[in-house]
């Protein structure tokens, strides 16, 4: 019986939650809104309602999966300790009560506002997606390719689904409305779901060899045809929207034949199996899905490379969003620097380095390496994605409304910059605080130990690095519009202390000890570096080396700042004075003057 009810909770649970995401996907960027009001209520109260049944499904889903794996009744599940030790003690566990506070974030909600809708939206993706990080990758390495590609695959999935069925739910003028941002989503999703299944189809042919077998040539043609039934798919969205009025059924048959075929053409390739190969997989495939490398040399580091498919898929985005950017501005007319661009591709790039290149695979094994990717993530690679200005592209190319009444996508981004969020972290000694003060959180408390054991805890970490350095740099020397206009001189004294504390946060490590770790690095058993706390004691050197250099050219670069804005203040006093004297009237300095003797006569007088 309790066979029989696990896989039934868990599809009856996945099409909820896809529904109840599908409802707030459209509530974000289908449905009409006002001022960022959103004007559908029906949709909202609907998407609680089935939050509700996804929590409730989840509920049940957990029980009956805690009876199966204890091999008991259903009925004896219900107990308090039981269901609190499998939520919190174990990994797929973790992730189900990922997903139930997800939930109920998203309830207690009040979706009345579009960022209520965004933040709903993005809370259900990443409640749904949970569960996947603790899917088994490929047992010969590529690890980290093979759970990102998945992670990309379910979420473009819930997107292109979810879409459609929010689709439905809309009225005929409404639907009519939200067709063609419909259409655009449902291509690049459909052209994602492609592109990561077949990722992670590579994590299985990883020779010239193993494209040549029958599975090769089974991706080969799915590739093929999948990109067939994609620009078939968009060809029809477009027929559908030239109707005067278009057929929601029609684009639902149309829709569920290109998802059908597309899921048809995967099923086939799940039933060939792929080429074998005898691979032994070892105590550092077990632990971190990579083969243990090398030892460290300069060739290894540069050449070595292990593709983060989550990582990359970020990059990419942004890489793409940046890139449709600069286009639009140069169909415009507009001219976009060079210089700036340059500035955020070598950014792109070193992430890239650090996370999939040879440093990020060599962080996995030593602390010293990972010391090092860290110092590229948060100090070096953000200061050439600030310098490529990407909020002052955002706001020239981001799309407004789709009419007079919407905020749309740009107007949303800029309530965004200018709202408390984000005045607070625009706050210099906020940044500072997250930029220096997460590395004592991280690294001193167990938190550290913790992370570096799942692919979750490393795109944590490595996400944090980025978004932290991204905001310290941003506020600093960034050249782009902020919600609050810092002082030079604070910035210099924020750059000053951001030098002190890691100092003093790199001498802590060179001075400790014991290991930060937990045994982490202990359990790898590599064969090279086996001195664990000299690695550590080089980790906080090279932090301490590492760390001082981006703040120094920051604080260089400030200094240059400050003059270029003091020399347009003179030129623009020069300028008001030769015109006030042209006119025959007092300038600025002349009028201060004026009202010094004024108070200075009345001082007299009194």
């Amino acid at each position: 019986m309790i066979e029989i009810l696990s896989p039934l909770t868990k599809g009856l649970m996945q099409l909820i939650g896809l529904t109840s995401i599908g409802l707030l996907i459209t509530l974000s960027v289908l449905a009409g809104e006002v001022k960022g009001e959103i004007t559908n209520s029906k949709i909202a109260r609907r998407s609680k309602k089935l939050l509700w049944a996804w929590l409730f499904a989840l509920v049940i889903y957990v029980l009956v999966q805690i009876a199966y794996l204890l091999e008991q009744p259903l009925l004896k599940s219900f107990d308090g300790n039981v269901i609190r030790s499998y939520l919190t003690q174990t990994s797929i566990g973790k992730s189900y009560l990922i997903q139930i506070i997800c939930i109920l974030i998203i309830l207690i909600t009040p979706l009345k506002r579009l960022w209520a809708a965004y933040f709903g939206s993005l809370l259900g993706l990443i409640g749904i997606v949970a569960p996947v990080f603790q899917s088994h990758g490929s047992s010969a390495g590529h690890h980290a390719l093979a759970i990102g590609a998945l992670v990309i695959h379910v979420l473009a999935l819930c997107i292109w689904v979810g879409g459609l069925i929010g689709l439905a739910q809309l009225s005929s003028t409404e639907r009519k409305f939200a067709l063609p941002r419909f259409s655009e989503l449902a291509l690049w999703s459909a052209i994602t779901v492609s592109i990561s299944g077949v990722a992670t189809a590579w994590t299985r042919l990883d020779s010239i060899s193993a494209w040549q077998t029958k599975y090769g040539a089974i991706v080969i043609l799915k590739i093929f045809l999948t990109f067939i039934l994609i620009g078939f798919g968009a060809l029809h969205r477009r027929w559908i929207i030239n109707k005067d009025f278009p057929s929601i059924f029609r684009l639902i048959f149309g829709e569920v034949a290109v998802m059908a075929a597309t899921v048809f053409i995967g099923s086939w390739l799940s039933t060939t199996a792929p080429p074998e190969r005898n691979v032994e997989v070892s105590q550092s495939i077990l632990i971190t899905g990579i083969e243990m490398p090398k030892p460290p040399s300069l060739t290894n580091i540069l050449f070595a490379y292990d593709p983060d498919g989550l990582m990359m898929g970020i990059l990419i985005l942004a890489v793409a969003i940046y890139i449709k950017g600069v286009v639009s501005l140069t169909r415009r007319g507009d001219k976009w620097p060079v210089g700036r661009t340059i500035s955020f591709a070598l950014g792109i790039s070193a992430i890239d380095f650090a996370t999939s290149g040879g440093l990020g695979v060599y962080a996995h094994f030593a602390f010293s390496n990972h010391m090092l990717a860290h110092m590229v993530l948060g100090m070096i690679a953000p200061i050439g994605i600030v310098l490529g200005a990407p909020i002052t592209l955002a706001l020239r190319t981001l799309p407004i409304g789709r009419n007079k009444d919407e905020r749309g996508i740009r107007g949303s981004f800029i309530s965004l910059l200018h709202s408390k969020f984000g005045k607070f972290y625009a706050n210099p000694i906020v940044a500072l605080a997250i930029f220096d003060g997460s590395l004592f959180l991280l690294y001193f408390t167990p938190l550290f130990s913790n992370l570096m054991v799942g692919h979750s805890g490393h795109l944590f970490m490595n996400l944090h690095f980025i978004l932290a350095g991204i905001l310290f740099f941003q506020v600093i020397i960034g050249i782009d519009p902020m919600p609050i206009k810092v002082p030079h001189i604070v910035k210099i004294v924020i750059l000053f202390a951001a030098m002190s504390i890691h100092a003093f946060f790199s001498i802590s490590l060179m001075s400790a000890s014991t290991l930060l770790d937990n045994g982490y690095f202990a359990s790898l058993q590599r064969p090279w570096a086996t001195d664990l706390l000299a690695d550590q004691h080089l980790g906080g050197a090279i932090g301490w080396a590492m760390g001082e250099i981006p703040i120094l050219l920051a604080l260089v670069a400030t200094f240059i700042q400050w003059t270029r804005e003091d020399k347009k203040e003179t030129g623009r006093i020069d300028r008001a004075s030769e015109r006030a004297a042209a006119m025959g009237e007092d300038d600025e300095l002349a009028q201060y003057n004026r009202y010094l003797a004024q108070l200075n006569r009345r001082d007299i007088s009194e």
